[in-house]
């Protein structure tokens, strides 16, 4: 896979604005859910209360439901991998700025990570990850607003490797608690 620069086409733009499939039935967003939280996820910020995000995945913003959950942090606080994986997509939009795809062992599910000020140093489409490695800093890039610094995670399942930009969100808050 190859890094797409700021310059991006404005199909690869589209291509990542379009995190949502058709969403998953009622039995299989619980199942996936379930997997999830076998997996014990680390939170993407250490030491953050997972239980502060209730709620904002299904808020409206600019006209579409959130998907995501965000973690408010001070600028340049690091941001960890959840579990072990693969580093599928470094893609700089405008929407998220600067913005992670890590997919799970499977390649069955997706974390997201936006708005980050910075990749961790030598990261790299393809790379492996381990749990509680540091992956980037949380910032304000693409459309944050610029004094309110924030990671904004979400989680999905699909067919990560081959379109990476487009999965079924499942509500951080869900997996986590």
């Amino acid at each position: 896979m190859t890094f797409l620069s700021s310059e991006a086409s404005a199909a690869d733009e589209k291509k990542s604005s379009q995190v949502q499939q058709a969403p998953l039935s009622e039995a299989e967003t619980q199942a996936a859910i379930k997997e999830l939280r076998a997996k014990h996820l680390a939170a993407p910020i250490a030491g953050f209360s997972m239980a502060s995000i209730k709620g904002s995945f299904n808020e409206i913003r600019g006209g579409s439901k959130h998907g995501a959950a965000d973690l408010a942090a001070p600028r340049n606080t690091p941001v960890m991998a959840v579990e072990d994986g693969t580093i599928v997509k470094l893609f700089l939009s405008k929407a998220g700025g600067t913005t992670i795809y890590q997919a799970d062992p499977s390649c069955k599910f997706v974390y997201y990570y936006a708005h980050l000020q910075k990749y961790a140093d030598n990261l790299h489409d393809g790379d492996k990850v381990k749990k509680g490695q540091v992956i980037g800093y949380v910032g304000t890039s693409g459309n944050a607003p610029p004094n309110t610094p924030h990671l904004h995670f979400a989680v999905g399942m699909g067919d990560v490797l081959r379109n990476w930009w487009q999965v079924s969100d499942l509500d951080p808050y869900e997996v986590f608690k």
